[in-house]
């Protein structure tokens, strides 16, 4: 039963990583003015345009 439960938390936190990057990339994406004021939401939008 553990290992049920171990398994749905990771699926729910990858795809609450996966909807946080890609919600990161698309505010950069409206708004440029924002590009370069946080070295990682750089890193994450630069990685997900590098990946499609």
């Amino acid at each position: 039963m553990d290992h049920v439960i171990d398994e749905t938390r990771i699926e729910r936190r990858d795809r609450l990583r996966l909807q946080h990057s890609q919600a990161v990339a698309r505010l950069l994406e409206e708004r440029e003015d924002l590009y370069g004021v946080t070295g990682l939401a750089d890193l994450v939008a630069d990685s997900l345009r590098w990946s499609a």
